[in-house]
């Protein structure tokens, strides 16, 4: 039977005039069976219902529909032979289904109480105390209704708030059988309790541990919310037993040390000795190292489905951003493995409550679950539920929402809301959410409530800002105390056994072993990628990317070509006709040509290519068409064709997605991927070079310092389109100053490539060369269609990526100009147009690291020379704040060095295309040298106020 889930005025609407009966027909049909009506009253009836399960009964229809029609306490009359108490039965087991969760016991601590939810007092239903003693049934319920309130009270308002009614039929059933089926908990094993003791033990024995023997020192402590080890544990294993082979886990730092000893298997030793200094990273002086609580960790485990991989993911202190990179990670094991059904990896993020519901790239990951492009078949997702974010514990300031998990509707996730003290029922949380992962390939959140006994760090005193909710937990029982003893009263543990396990525990942290049982190896694990190849290489290490005219034909041809039947639209039916005449060598490839062919050479090579971006499948200036739409398509499903998937038997998998509208979470998402794949090149491709700054926290604590910090090698390829052309300020510049900023000791390369054979060896030589670091390319937009940067087929048959290239047709030049990107060739047509014949061009191709030998013996064909350094942005940004050091340093006897840019600006760029022009101009003169080099500045000044003035 139901409650009804719409307001009046809902109710009025549907049942106005004679619309009455018509409804109640469609409904009767309904309950004999769904399909048998339209999908709009399908879908009316079934958020009517809220995950009832009722049979077609007329008279109990009508009663229910007199209920949802009226939002006063109503008294249930008893009709065509079904009693009032059955009715109300009904009505109650459909509000405990929706709304029970509000009033569940799932707070361990009292000092907030419970909301009152009339909907679920028999008062509401105007029931009597003699309605109470009728005998009712329905489904898992039975007895009287009294006895029926109080079985659902325990199964929906017991340890666990359940909210799964906003799920798709199928899934709410599912959840509803499970839940109603175990009395809403579930039940051990006596060795089942035994081993949540064990966890639960070791959890807070870690802790009292380290509080006494490294007394102040941070720690981030689990106490108060040690059932999570129990649960993490419960995970892993019954993982194994539903096919996991392999667990990715990202969370933050509260627990992270408990989880490396009692889950992960660190050795107690090894964490001693980092709180004492003894043990770092590496003595190397260009490792960072971080703090122990952002460091990762990988082990095998054995589980009862056999051994498991298990790794921890390294983060930084920025809230949830490991999240998506988890995911990657994810994605790409399973790639690896050829898991299609993506069961075999388990991602495990861990969140915290303020942050779950405050931090943005949850939103967007949580967006990324279903996409094609991304799904990783759901994730567990915790919530270590304090109730207090940092020092806040009024949910005023924290959310505006009931619960910080609400940001789990837009995936239509389900959420467990336990009670951190009740271990048994945390587990049994546990089992739901995988089971459900598993058979529906969906995200799920455990909302695990607790408490946090110190402040947000061990030398915090919490009692400054929440006096009254910490006047409780000092006077709180440990959740390890409650259910030892509630085990030795039940007699699952004998007498004083769980004080017992305390002193055997602190013994085994003294010999400082693993503590984890289950530990398969401590050396490189077999289930793991193999990184070995490439470390201690150098970006100097030889790479021939050429390929032979005859592959490069055969493959041009493919990409040129579609299947039979499918009907292109015009313009990339003129692309495709001109790329074979590219392949077959009669016109010189274009950047999308010689980017194309790079892919395809690296996939049928055996790599795989992961480009990613917001409009990658053709391109943001419609230069790629690397996926493909029949105009004439019928099925959706269909109307897609990819070539690059279709060129060889054996190739290697290539993904070319339109992703989301994020930058943080997408970018974080495809440099998880890179961590977990070598033998792929992963590339992030920017709208405009300018949006990535939405994902600066990604660059700078992952991709410019990840190995640094932590020895995670990454290959993950950055394409941002810059250039000025006068499209404003926020589509001219990628922000090349801040990439170079973060260059150091050899943790990124910069590039800004000119020309189509250039694109084509500079993406092969990212993955050929046995040498992974991130590559950040400066990519055109008005140079992918320049002649002058197209490239004769020849060009890719032999040779690599040329860092720099010097000018074959000037020796001895009075004046040479470096630069980089489009700016080369609007100089090198300037130039030629002025019949100036002693002024060399020099194409500055790989910004860092800096190629100092190969500029320096171009440089040194120019003796006495004046050097000048042009670019596009203004002087305060662009490349030359951060390497005029290196070109001092390369510069010949005799040699001068200037700089030819925009002025100092508070903005990359003008607004104001006529101003833009005059820049452009007055600055192409300064560095062809129309005025004399200490003059180039204030020419470029001059012509800014003077366009200006005209505006």
């Amino acid at each position: 039977m139901l409650l009804g889930a719409m307001d009046d005025s809902q109710h009025s609407t549907v049942m106005s005039g004679g619309n009455a009966a018509f409804v109640e027909s469609l409904y009767e049909a309904y309950l004999s069976d769904p399909q048998s009506v339209d999908a709009e009253w399908r879908t009316y009836f079934d958020e009517l219902r809220g995950g009832a399960r009722d049979t077609p009964h007329t008279p109990v229809q009508q009663a229910f529909l007199e209920i949802g029609r009226r939002r006063a306490p109503v008294v249930v009359q008893a009709s065509g032979g079904v009693n009032a108490a059955q009715q109300a039965a009904g009505a109650l087991i459909t509000a405990y289904r929706v709304y029970g969760h509000i009033s569940a016991n799932t707070n361990p601590l009292k000092w907030r109480g419970l909301p009152v939810v009339p909907e679920l007092t028999p008062e509401y239903y105007g029931l009597t105390s003699a309605d109470l003693n009728e005998r009712v049934q329905d489904g898992h319920f039975k007895g009287t209704l009294g006895e029926v309130i109080d079985q659902l009270r325990r199964t929906y308002c017991g340890a666990i708030g359940f909210e799964y009614n906003y799920l798709p039929s199928r899934e709410r059933e599912w959840f509803q059988e499970r839940v109603e089926r175990n009395k809403g908990r579930g039940a051990f094993t006596g060795p089942e309790r035994q081993r949540i003791m064990a966890k639960l033990n070791a959890a807070e024995g870690l802790e009292t541990y380290l509080h006494k023997r490294y007394v102040g020192q941070k720690r981030f402590s689990l106490e108060g919310s040690e059932a999570f080890i129990p649960l993490m544990d419960r995970l892993i294993q019954r993982g194994g037993e539903l096919g996991v082979k392999e667990t990715v886990i990202g969370m933050a730092h509260r627990g992270r040390l408990n989880v490396l000893v009692n889950i992960f298997g660190k050795k107690p030793a090894d964490l001693f000795a980092e709180f004492e200094g003894k043990k770092v990273l590496s003595d190397d002086p260009d490792i960072a190292g971080d703090v122990k609580y952002h460091m990762g960790f990988s082990s095998d485990v054995r589980t009862p489905g056999g051994p498991m991989h298990l790794a921890l993911a390294f983060n930084p202190s920025h809230l949830e951003i490991v999240s998506p990179v988890v995911h990657g990670s994810v994605r790409a094991r399973q790639d690896r493995r050829g898991d299609t059904e993506r069961r075999q990896v388990l991602p495990i993020t861990v969140h915290g409550d303020a942050a779950v519901s405050g931090q943005g790239v949850v939103m967007e990951t949580l967006n990324l679950s279903r996409l094609r492009g991304f799904t990783t078949g759901g994730a567990v997702r915790i919530v270590i539920n304090n109730q207090i974010g940092f020092t806040i514990s009024d949910p005023r300031d924290t959310r505006s929402s009931r619960y910080c998990t609400d940001v789990a509707k837009i995936a239509n996730a389900p959420v467990l809301h336990v009670n951190g003290d009740d271990p048994e029922a945390v587990v049994f949380a546990g089992d739901l959410a995988l089971e459900y992962r598993q058979t529906f390939g969906k995200d799920v959140f455990i909302d695990l409530i607790s408490y946090r006994r110190h402040g947000h760090n061990e030398g915090d005193d919490p009692t400054m800002t929440q006096p009254i909710m910490y006047r409780e937990i000092k006077d709180h029982t440990t959740t390890r105390a409650l259910y030892a003893a509630q085990l030795e009263r039940e007699g699952v543990l004998p007498a004083g056994e769980g004080d017992a396990m305390v002193s055997r525990f602190r013994d085994r942290l003294d010999a400082g072993d693993t503590v984890v049982e289950e530990m398969e190896n401590l050396e490189q694990s077999k289930l793991a990628a193999d990184w070995r190849a490439y470390k201690n290489t150098h970006w100097t290490e030889d790479a021939p990317t050429g390929v032979s005219e005859e592959t490069l034909t055969q493959l041009g041809a493919k990409l040129a070509s579609v299947p039979e039947g499918f009907k292109l639209h015009r313009v990339i039916e003129r692309v495709l006709k001109t790329r074979g005449d590219m392949a077959s060598g009669n016109t010189p490839l274009d950047w999308g040509m010689g980017e194309m062919l790079a892919y395809a050479t690296l996939l049928v090579e055996g790599y795989h290519v992961r480009l990613v971006g917001q409009d990658s499948g053709r391109g943001t200036f419609v230069h790629r068409h690397a996926v493909l739409h029949d105009q004439a398509a019928q099925d959706p499903m269909n109307e897609e064709y990819m070539a690059l998937g279709h060129l060889a038997p054996e190739q290697g998998r290539v993904e070319v997605i339109d992703s989301t509208l994020s930058e943080e979470a997408v970018m974080a998402y495809e440099y998880g991927y890179s961590t977990s794949e070598p033998l792929a090149l992963v590339a992030w491709e920017a709208q405009f070079g300018d949006f990535a700054n939405g994902a600066q926290a990604v660059i700078d604590q992952f991709i410019s310092a990840g190995e640094n910090k932590w020895q995670r090698l990454s290959g993950l390829t950055l394409l941002l389109p810059h250039g000025y052309e006068g499209a404003g300020p926020e589509h001219s510049s990628a922000r090349l100053e801040r990439y170079l900023q973060l260059c150091a000791q050899g943790n990124m390369q910069v590039v800004v490539p000119s020309s189509a054979a250039q694109i084509f060896h500079l993406l092969r030589r990212q993955v050929v060369r046995p040498y992974r670091k991130p590559l950040i390319v400066m990519t055109p937009k008005s140079l992918l269609r320049n002649k002058l940067a197209a490239s004769p087929l020849s060009e890719l048959t032999h040779g690599s990526f040329r860092d720099v290239i010097g000018d074959d047709t000037v020796t001895g030049a009075r004046r040479v100009i470096i630069s980089s990107g489009k700016l080369h060739w609007e100089l090198f047509e300037a130039r030629n147009e002025a019949g100036l014949d002693n002024v060399a061009l020099i194409r500055l191709e790989q910004l860092y690291p800096f190629p100092a030998d190969a500029l320096r013996a171009e440089l040194a064909q120019h003796p006495s020379a004046q050097v000048v350094w042009a670019q596009e942005e203004p002087r305060n940004q662009g490349a030359w704040l951060m390497i005029q050091d290196d070109l001092r340093g390369v510069l010949a006897d005799g040699q001068t060095l200037t700089v030819a840019s925009r002025p100092r600006s508070a903005s990359t760029a003008v607004g104001y295309m006529h101003r833009h022009v005059q820049e452009q101009k007055a600055l192409i003169q300064a560095a062809l040298g129309a005025r004399e080099p200490q003059a180039a500045q204030e020419a470029v000044t001059t012509a800014i106020k003077n366009a200006q003035a005209q505006s």
